[in-house]
This record gives structure tokens, C-alpha cells and sequence, in this order.
């Protein structure tokens, strides 16, 4: 599944229409979040986590869906399960973030 720019706008739709959704909040200015994008990518394409819809938010443009997560460091992961949060931190190691979103199972 590719992985979807997502907003203020269609956030909350977003988590609502999938049931199982990996965010990753990000900044321009962030090196580390630029890194991890090609990362990102590849994982949404995993047949490991074939039904779980990959996000990818600008933290800095949408401030309503970086409150949901209560992002407070960048990059910043989140996973959400019926349109709720389950869990959410800073981490920029792709183990870290496949730990993550392997809760989602």
C-alpha cells in the first residue's frame, strides 16, 4: 500500500475509514525525518503489514493531527486501531518502528 500525505483536513478521516494505521509525523527542516522516508516506503510495501494504512503528516502544517498523537519530538511514530491511538513516541531507528507497528497484528 503506498503511503498517503495526510492533513488536518483528512486526518480524522483517514484513521476512521482504516483499521489499522501507522503515522509518521514529520518537518522539512528535520534530517532525520528525510532519512527515514525511503524506509518509510519500503515498510508500507512489507507483506508483513499488508492492511495497515502508512500516513505520512507534516507535523508543522497540520497541528490538529500532531495534538491526536501528542507529538513532541520529530520524527515522530503513531499507530492508531479503529480510529483511536494506541501508541506513539519519537524514534528514528527502522527496528524501533517495525516493533511499533507489528502491534498493530
Amino acid at each position: 500500500m503506498p503511503v498517503i500525505d495526510a492533513n488536518d483536513s483528512n486526518f480524522n478521516t483517514l484513521i476512521s475509514e482504516n483499521d489499522k494505521v501507522v503515522v509518521k509525523y514529520f518537518a522539512g527542516w528535520c534530517g532525520s525525518c528525510r532519512l527515514f522516508k525511503p524506509k518509510f516506503k519500503r515498510l508500507s510495501g512489507d507483506e508483513r503489514f499488508e492492511g495497515i494504512a502508512f500516513l505520512d503528516v507534516n507535523a508543522e502544517e497540520s497541528p490538529e493531527a500532531r495534538a491526536l498523537a501528542g507529538v513532541n519530538n520529530l520524527p515522530f511514530f503513531a499507530i492508531f486501531k479503529d480510529g483511536k491511538l494506541v501508541e506513539g513516541g519519537p524514534m528514528s531507528k527502522e527496528d524501533a518502528v517495525v516493533e511499533l507497528i507489528e502491534k498493530l497484528k
